[in-house]
């Protein structure tokens, strides 16, 4: 985890932006429900990619990782129509080649919990009409630390080589490239239906 903490790190602040936008004294409730349409355009896609990655299954359950329904719930908590939620707009991803490949997309999505205790806690007290749609931030409530390092071990065990490594560390850079890709252009049809 080290070293692809390392090789990642000039997309962390990028990547954390939109999360760390809402711990300000001016956020709003239609910025928190921009960031979990965004943040629920990349899981969902994430997760029916990892659903469909031959082999994951031998490396970890990806399963027990799936958030992107909690976001949905968050969505119709705050008002968002349930007909509106089925057609939030998506980033188009296919299933990973490899679980490796898969290792390297999950660490980007599984980064941002290390955030999700501070902004759930920050969003309850500048939002309070907000406090009942936090069911996606509270989902690795009390448990982010061993996720993070439950997943750190599955990697050192699935990339044996060096070789292996970067194929994992590729694959994070290119998850955090299509991220940052994707949140752009999120931003651009939220601004144009807002």
């Amino acid at each position: 985890m080290v070293r692809l903490n390392v090789e990642t790190r000039a997309f962390h602040a990028a990547a954390d932006a939109g999360w760390r936008a809402l711990m300000t004294v001016e956020v709003t409730t239609p910025q928190y429900v921009d960031q979990l349409v965004r943040v629920y355009g990349f899981e969902a896609p994430l997760e029916a990619a990892l659903a469909y990655t031959p082999n994951l299954d031998l490396v970890l359950d990806a399963h027990e990782r799936f958030r992107a329904g909690y976001i949905a719930q968050d969505l119709l908590a705050l008002g968002i129509r349930p007909a509106e939620v089925a057609r939030l707009p998506q980033c188009v991803l296919a299933p990973f080649a490899s679980p490796l490949e898969a290792l390297g997309w999950l660490y980007v999505a599984e980064r941002w919990t290390l955030l999700h205790d501070e902004v759930r806690r920050y969003i309850r007290v500048r939002l309070p009409q907000a406090t009942d749609a936090c069911v996606y931030l509270s989902s690795t409530e009390g448990h982010v630390s061993a996720r993070w390092q439950e997943l750190g071990r599955r990697i050192d065990r699935a990339a044996r080589t060096p070789r292996m490594l970067d194929e994992v560390i590729d694959a994070a850079n290119a998850a955090f490239r299509t991220w940052i890709s994707w949140s752009t252009r999120a931003d651009v049809v939220l601004r144009k239906q807002g």
